[in-house]
């Protein structure tokens, strides 16, 4: 008897496994969704990092929008021209111009710098100090507690006495700093040659207000802006336009220039320098070069310099 029950329990269960093997197979057919044989190939074109620095969730994401939505195919910072032109090639496109992307912090004040500082003593974090009132006097700044550092999986950025600083020869541009800073004062911003000038400064208030707060933000003079046609003031802060930035030693030089006429020394120099830029900046005296080296609580997030 019990084997009988044995024999009809096993009997019933590999009718059921027959059975369900069957649905399962028709359904595969019947609701299979064919996938666009580019779309592993782009895959297989990008650096696999899924850091998001392109703007989608990871590499697969961005290789269905690349193929299903005409997304740009040069979005990719970690993998860069090549990675830009193998794509590009896969789907029969121009590449047009390709241009590596890193972080610049628009802030160049150490605490040392800032004034009207107030203990904090919440949780240490950006997020959390952000929300909270007259933490420093400058609502624009660096808070300083490694926010973007922890986002970081290359190692890339790092707080120095109170500031974010990016170590370019680590940094691939993903754009994590960026994503996670409460204040956006983290641009990933098109480097046309290794090293471009950059504005470290957020602050958009007027000069006396500025000062009174820091002792080294742009206080908006125009000193710069009347030296290279490429500097301009905007709402009392200095803005480089990039588009209009050439990797020239013409265009280096005169924004040397104007380097030297900052009375705050905010025009800084950020990447990582060529041996031909060195000598080209030997001719000058300038601000030091950052080598390792906004949306703010007021304001929405734009190219700046």
């Amino acid at each position: 008897m019990i084997e009988v029950t044995i024999g009809l329990a096993g009997g019933t269960m590999l009718v059921m496994a027959l059975i369900a093997s069957y649905i399962l197979g028709w359904a595969n057919k019947k609701f299979q969704v064919d996938v666009d044989p580019r779309v592993e190939a782009v895959l297989a074109a990008l650096p696999g990092a899924n850091c998001g620095g392109c703007g989608y969730v990871g590499c697969g994401d961005y290789a269905v929008a690349v193929v299903a939505d005409s997304a740009p195919v040069n979005k990719c910072p970690v993998g860069g021209a090549s990675c830009a032109a193998a794509v590009a090639s896969i789907m029969g496109v121009e590449i047009g111009e390709t241009l590596p992307y890193r972080p610049i912090v628009h802030c160049g004040a150490h605490l040392h710098d800032r004034l009207g500082r107030t203990k904090y003593i919440g949780e240490q974090r950006c997020s959390s100090a952000n929300l909270v009132a007259d933490i420093q006097g400058c609502t624009y700044g660096c808070l300083g507690f490694g926010d973007c550092t922890r986002a970081c999986k290359y190692d890339a950025i790092h707080v120095k006495d109170g500031l974010a600083v990016v170590d370019y020869d680590a940094c691939i541009g993903c754009g994590a700093c960026a994503k996670v800073c409460p204040r956006n004062i983290i641009t990933i911003t098109p480097f046309r040659s290794t090293q471009i000038l950059a504005v470290t400064c957020s602050n958009k208030d007027k000069g006396k207000d500025v000062m009174a707060v820091c002792n080294v933000g742009c206080i908006g003079c125009s000193a710069c802006a009347r030296i290279s046609n490429i500097i301009k003031i905007e709402n009392n802060l200095s803005v480089i336009d990039y588009d209009q930035y050439t990797d020239t030693n013409e265009c280096r030089l005169d924004l040397m220039k104007a380097c030297e006429k900052c009375p705050r020394s905010r025009l800084v120099f950020v990447g990582k320098p060529t041996a031909k830029e060195a000598q080209a900046a030997a001719k000058l005296d300038a601000p030091q070069t950052v080598e390792p080296d906004f949306k703010t609580t007021v304001d929405d997030t734009e190219w700046r310099g």
